[in-house]
């Protein structure tokens, strides 16, 4: 009887914040194979940064093949046949392989995602909880400062901020700051356009929640205790505002990939390496040749991942919220 007891208790036993958010996550079959495609695309992502991509982006597979269709295998000049994984998605204009292309893409996207959302989620959930803790003419300073930022179209505030870290890089090239985006391919101009610009939307939200929060018992236990106003912030109120970003992370990711597609379309942001933005670039004028797969490989990327972490940003948020605590 003792023995029953202990695992009904057991199984009554309430689970945390965290499995539970996971087990809503893994019990849909839509949101668990969104994750398997982000954690596949990530899993590629990092293998790219092998040092033996840096020569299959640049290495014509066949001179002659200039354009060549996609195919399963590749025929040598003595007439054998053999498996190519590198002919899979055909060749480029220049005979280099579309697939290593897509795959290196897939690194330029993963850094301008982890890069960016670090940036601008450092900005916004800073300036959204001392907003929304302290009140008074902090709020009012930082409301005006993310009212006028967000007054002007995104788009055109990207494109602007990349102008002006590509002139700087320009005009400054014994500095910091244009040596490493040489070296990187103008990957810091497309993390710094987008990371300075897009921190409005979280910081609306923190400020919001925290203005919720900051008159909750524990907040109020924790000033009773005698304990100061920067470890209030970031032991007790940051975390309960942490599920905001996580969704912002995985909703943010998506108008970053898309944006340094427009970027490379306008001739900013990535110019050496081949992001999927460039790619597309690069193949707008050989479409009317009938050459489509690069185009297409490079959309279909974008696509996929586009999908998969719209899916896993709704499925995050469903999860993470914490009205559906306890909610089966």
């Amino acid at each position: 009887m003792t023995e029953i007891d202990d695992n009904s208790r057991a199984d009554a036993a309430p689970q945390s914040i965290g499995r539970q958010a996971w087990s809503r996550l893994v019990g849909s079959r839509l949101s668990l194979t969104s994750l398997i495609v982000v954690g596949c695309y990530v899993a590629v992502g990092i293998v790219s940064f092998a040092p033996f991509m840096e020569g299959k982006i640049e290495e014509p597979i066949s001179a002659d093949k200039t354009f060549a269709p996609p195919a399963f295998f590749q025929t040598s000049p003595d007439g054998t046949r053999s498996i190519s994984p590198a002919c899979w998605l055909g060749l480029d204009f220049e005979g280099r392989s579309v697939l290593w292309r897509v795959a290196y893409g897939t690194r330029i996207a993963l850094l301008i995602m982890i890069c960016t959302c670090a940036i601008s989620i450092s900005i916004g959930a800073v300036l959204g909880l001392l907003a929304g803790f302290f009140g008074g003419w902090v709020d009012d300073l930082i409301t005006w400062l993310y009212s006028t930022v967000s007054s002007i179209p995104w788009l055109l505030l990207v494109i602007a901020m990349a102008y002006v870290i590509q002139n700087l890089q320009t005009v400054n090239s014994g500095s910091v700051l244009a040596s490493v985006g040489a070296k990187l391919g103008g990957l810091p101009t497309v993390v710094l356009a987008l990371g300075l610009t897009d921190w409005v939307g979280l910081c609306r939200l923190i400020r919001g929640e925290v203005i919720k929060l900051r008159d909750q018992d524990f907040v109020v236990a924790a000033r009773a205790l005698g304990l100061g106003s920067p470890r209030i912030l970031f032991r007790h109120i940051l975390p309960n505002t942490f599920h905001i970003v996580v969704i912002t992370f995985s909703l943010s990711s998506v108008a970053y990939v898309q944006a340094e597609t427009v970027l490379a379309f306008l001739g900013l942001g990535i110019t050496t390496k081949p992001s999927w933005g460039r790619m597309i670039d690069d193949s707008k004028l050989e479409l009317l040749r009938g050459v489509w797969w690069e185009f297409a490989a490079a959309s279909v990327a974008i696509l996929i991942v586009s999908l998969a972490l719209n899916t896993l940003g709704d499925a995050l948020r469903d999860a993470l919220d914490p009205k559906l605590h306890g909610v089966k």
